[in-house]
């Protein structure tokens, strides 16, 4: 039986939204969205901490 993929603990920085979830392997991911159109940056990170970094520092490219 495959793990849920619910995001919870979310949180928004500026354009950036950081949710929590399980990732396939049963381990807890945070991933970081830009929520801006046509930027499309991503990225999962093992500690909340630096998914917030992530956050804090990402500009995006699309003006």
């Amino acid at each position: 039986m495959p793990a849920r993929d619910n995001f919870h603990s979310l949180m928004r920085i500026g354009p950036v939204q950081i949710g929590t979830h399980r990732d396939r392997n049963g381990r807890t991911v945070h991933a970081a969205v830009c929520t801006a159109d046509r930027c499309g940056w991503s990225a999962d990170y093992s500690s909340q901490t630096a998914a917030q970094l992530a956050a804090r520092t990402h500009r995006c490219r699309v003006r």
